[in-house]
């Protein structure tokens, strides 16, 4: 569930940011299908990758989190 939560938003914020998903693995250093695991909620993406979506998006970890709901 939290991966699929991470995965819709750097799928979201990628695209805002006009990258296509190989582009943006190729940027990251990591591979197609990686970026494509994470993207569909998979494989759940490490601190360090979250920061480096973030840096390369340049917007921040807080922003690329998915929002906290209070229930």
């Amino acid at each position: 569930m939290e991966a699929e939560k991470w995965g819709r938003r750097i799928r979201a914020f990628r695209k805002l940011k006009g990258h296509t998903q190989e582009s943006f693995a190729k940027e990251l250093g990591v591979s197609v299908s990686v970026l494509g695991e994470i993207e569909r909620g998979n494989r759940l993406p490490t601190e360090q990758f979250l920061q480096m979506v973030a840096e390369r998006l340049n917007i921040t970890v807080e922003e690329l989190s998915p929002p906290k709901h209070n229930t």
